[in-house]
């Protein structure tokens, strides 16, 4: 099936896309100004090119991450706020609430600003792996589907960064630029074919299909299975609470929450958002320079991960991130009890303080090697068609819920105990490891349709 066929001309290259802006409308009236189309033409060109679009979503994502770390002392000072308000704010995870925050005059307008900035990276963190996921093909799945977490960690260390240097007010104008750059960039994005499929848009679907893997590409396979997996779907486009109880469901409804559920207990979230706290309480001079370091290692893991995914598979890096994050946690908290065991002058002292650094960096590089990225891939691999906008609605609730009480308990239980709260944050990634052997299936190298089908 050749998308080309359809015209000589190029016209009708404009067709399917006057509804989602596609720079694809340009067709053949413009190709001569581009000089060769053979790029656009390659298998993966489009699909990339989409990608690094919604990427900047993500952007967004993580830039509100870690706008706390650098701002946190900065703005409790200059509105003269206490710390159960600091705390507050760093919990209630978005142009209009960074420019609520840019110009706040007193705690109220932080608070509009981050519930803002909550919605719209609660919308991004669910759309953008599934969109990645349903447009990739799928030998690049898992690596397109890690750009999502890449992206994050490189807003965190941007926000790192531009905290050593920018005052907090115009951090906060700055972390507007990837939205206010998203937002023309989706007109230039065809829609995913799979929900085109679902919407019963077949002309739509086949042609946005076509572009994605190339004007010469045969995709008649491709489209055979997403017809026969919407048809199969479509018999019953709604269920019931107890048709949740087939296996079909309460499987991928399960791995799905349960992954992003355990991402977040693993107190990663509180690592980040309060590590300059914490490289202080661990001797460390310069917190904040010591957080950008930390941002920049957890972006070089993410780009590690990227390459992996998809040679590795799904299964074996999220044991060995989970394993992983267990044996660092574990180095932390006995660092940290045994910190709180000797006097500060002690030669043990500081070599405790110097071991709990490179166990939280030890976590983080873990963390980003497998527990970050893939959960989101899962789950927007595993729901089926009639489900996933409800269910992923559901588990990303879960995940940003689970976040929020993380990031609220942090910072009391690091004054309780420091090594009681990575101990607690130890024991979770241990049963990660197990959750993970016990129930997730591996994803590498098999269609969506394939993986849904599996269980039922």
């Amino acid at each position: 099936m050749s998308f080309r066929d359809d015209s000589d001309d190029g016209r009708d290259l404009r067709k399917p896309f006057l509804h989602t802006g596609s720079w694809y409308r340009m067709g053949s009236r413009q190709s001569s100004m581009m000089g060769s189309t053979q790029a656009i033409r390659d298998s993966s060109i489009s699909v990339v090119a989409c990608v690094l679009i919604v990427a900047l979503g993500p952007i967004q994502f993580g830039f509100t991450s870690g706008f706390s770390s650098p701002t946190q002392a900065a703005i409790t000072k200059d509105l003269g706020l206490s710390v159960s308000e600091s705390l507050m704010i760093a919990a209630i995870p978005n142009i209009i609430g960074w420019l609520a925050i840019s110009f706040a005059k007193d705690s109220s307008f932080l608070y509009m600003g981050r519930l803002l900035e909550g919605f719209g990276v609660g919308i991004i963190s669910y759309v953008v792996p599934v969109y990645i996921a349903e447009i990739s093909p799928q030998n690049l799945r898992g690596s397109l589907g890690s750009v999502n977490q890449l992206s994050v960690t490189a807003g965190i260390m941007l926000a790192y960064l531009l905290g050593l240097f920018v005052p907090w007010r115009i951090l906060a104008v700055l972390g507007a630029l990837p939205c206010i750059i998203l937002i023309p960039g989706l007109f230039f994005i065809p829609e995913s074919p799979r929900w085109l499929a679902k919407m019963g848009k077949t002309d739509d679907f086949e042609v946005s299909l076509q572009v994605l893997r190339g004007f010469d590409a045969d995709i008649s396979a491709e489209v055979n299975d997403i017809k026969r997996s919407v048809a199969s779907s479509s018999k019953r486009s709604t269920i019931n609470f107890a048709e949740l109880k087939q296996r079909r469901y309460y499987m991928p409804l399960t791995i799905g929450i349960g992954l992003l559920v355990l991402q977040q207990i693993s107190g990663i979230n509180g690592v980040l958002f309060y590590s300059s706290t914490i490289f202080e309480a661990a001797g460390v001079k310069s917190g904040n320079a010591a957080t950008f370091g930390l941002g920049a290692i957890q972006v070089l893991a993410t780009l590690v991960t990227t390459w992996l995914v998809d040679k590795a598979g799904r299964r074996l890096l999220l044991i060995v991130s989970s394993a992983g994050m267990t044996l660092s946690l574990l180095v932390v908290a006995v660092a940290f009890y045994l910190k709180d065991a000797v006097s500060s002058d002690s030669g043990l002292y500081s070599t405790m303080s110097i071991l709990s650094v490179v166990g939280v960096v030890a976590m983080v590089v873990a963390f980003s090697l497998g527990v970050g990225a893939i959960p989101w891939i899962i789950m927007s691999e595993i729901l089926p068609v009639n489900i996933k906008s409800l269910a992923g609605s559901v588990a990303t609730l879960a995940n940003w819920f689970t976040a929020w009480v993380v990031t609220m308990t942090a910072n009391l239980l690091l004054n309780w105990s420091s090594g009681g709260t990575f101990t607690i944050y130890m024991i979770v990634s241990a049963f990660t490891v197990i959750f993970v052997a016990k129930l997730v299936p591996e994803t590498k190298g098999r269609t969506l349709e394939e993986i849904q089908s599996s269980f039922r």
